[in-house]
Parts: C-alpha cells; structure tokens; sequence
C-alpha cells in the first residue's frame, strides 16, 4: 500500500484530525489532504513531522504489517 494511504490509516486509528495534522506541518487543510490523497508529493521531512505528530517511526508508513500493529493496538 502507499506511504500515504498507511498515513491516512494510522491518522484515522488515532482519532487525529487532518485539521490538526495540517496545523502541525504548517499548512493549510487543503494543502494535506493532497498529501494524503496522493495528489501531492510527501517529502521526507513532511513525512518525519506526521510521524512525530502522530507518534510513530517513519518506517512504519512503509510497511504494510507494521501499520496494521500501530494500528491494532489503538483498538
């Protein structure tokens, strides 16, 4: 799965808003939901400040199974 749709599902578990994920990265709403939509480009540094806001490690995004644990154990 892309890094951003593993972004989209982490966010989501943790009851995160994009709202406030947008505000952690400086940006504007509109401006993240291209992100997490795939329409926009999610470069590395981005990437480490949505880890960081959202409390994980950046190779979590990258790996389908790790996502799926973060997100078990939210439940």
């Amino acid at each position: 799965m892309p890094v951003y749709k593993n972004v989209a599902k982490i966010r989501q578990a943790k009851g995160i808003t994009k709202t406030a994920v947008a505000k952690s990265l400086g940006m504007s709403l509109q401006g993240y939901r291209y992100l997490e939509n795939g329409e926009s480009r999610l470069d590395v540094e981005r990437l480490k400040l949505i880890a960081k806001k959202l409390g994980v490690n950046c190779s979590v995004f990258f790996d389908d199974k790790l996502t799926d644990c973060v997100i078990k154990e939210q439940v």
